[in-house]
């Protein structure tokens, strides 16, 4: 398939198109990027790479770390994951507490800020030096020795992290964290902060696309099994409370992040990833939900 081509096709078609979203404003450094950044990667299991326009510039992937991190975590703990975070989507803004209240400190689902938090937690109870084994997982799954955190942007978001902090307090209450809420925090907040560029996260992700094996370590990074409800979880629940939107008009798994990133997954063919940085009133970058919206329509590549 001529995917660069769709690509330059679509980009055109949206030029006519009012973006009225706005770059994240809660997280200082964030606002420092240029709201008309617009890159696109799409990287297929026999990894052929597809790129266009800003797909090589670094950007803060914010929550769509929440899927690694989910990731290793279902690796090393295994189904008794699941008694202590759901898999049901919200229905709420990310950041809810009433819903947390109401569900006696067990978060809906691991994408949401509560979720990931619960995620954080058992990676440190699980691993020896949290940060470092973390990023060291990411870098063996995607095969680029580079992949960072940014200690600038998680600085920015520790200063801005009050309704974050108030979640795990919340959640400590209620016995569902077990380790120091310091500890877990800075892994939570470094934990979003890392940066990648299209063509990386891409990459990175292209392990859920072939089934849970990374196609460039050859390791099963995740079991067949687990892998699939990785995926189903991204369908149900990937977008905040706009997942039964994203499943509607694009048709694929997916993960949106407040830096204005999504990536995306065709089973068995792709990982896609789509940059912009002004997001929707859901948090979600308006462009690039409407450039996937398009997409999938126009390479009838949609799981449905």
């Amino acid at each position: 398939m001529k995917y660069k081509k769709i690509f330059s096709k679509i980009a055109k078609e949206l030029e006519n198109t009012v973006d009225n979203g706005k770059v994240a404003d809660y997280i200082p450094e964030l606002l420092t990027v240029n709201p008309s950044k617009f890159g696109i990667h799409l990287t297929t299991i026999n990894d052929k790479h597809f790129d266009f326009q800003d797909d090589d510039e670094k950007f803060s992937i914010q929550s769509i770390s929440k899927v690694l991190s989910l990731s290793l975590a279902y690796k090393l703990e295994g189904e008794k994951l699941w008694e202590r975070v759901g898999v049901e989507p919200s229905g709420t803004p990310f950041n809810s507490l009433i819903q947390l209240e109401s569900d006696m400190g067990i978060p809906r689902n691991p994408l949401i800020n509560a979720g990931a938090l619960v995620i954080s937690d058992i990676l440190v109870s699980h691993l020896k030096n949290p940060k470092k084994d973390f990023i060291k997982f990411v870098r063996n799954i995607s095969g680029i020795s580079s992949i960072d955190y940014c200690p600038r942007i998680a600085e920015s978001e520790k200063s801005t992290g009050f309704r974050n902090t108030a979640l795990i307090n919340l959640m400590k209450s209620f016995g569902n964290i077990k380790n120091d809420i310091d500890e877990v925090m800075d892994f939570y907040f470094n934990l979003c902060s890392i940066e990648m560029t299209c063509k990386e996260l891409s990459q990175t992700f292209l392990f859920l696309a072939t089934y849970g094996r990374s196609p460039y370590t050859k390791e099963r990074v995740l079991s067949k099994s687990k892998s699939k409800r990785i995926n189903a979880i991204m369908q149900l629940c990937g977008f905040y409370d706009e997942a039964g939107e994203f499943s509607f008009k694009v048709g694929l798994p997916g993960k949106s992040g407040v830096g204005g990133g999504i990536v995306a997954i065709y089973p068995n063919k792709y990982s896609i990833v789509v940059w912009s940085p002004k997001l929707n009133k859901k948090g979600n970058s308006s462009k690039g939900i409407k450039f996937l919206e398009l997409f999938t329509t126009e390479t009838q590549t949609s799981i449905f």
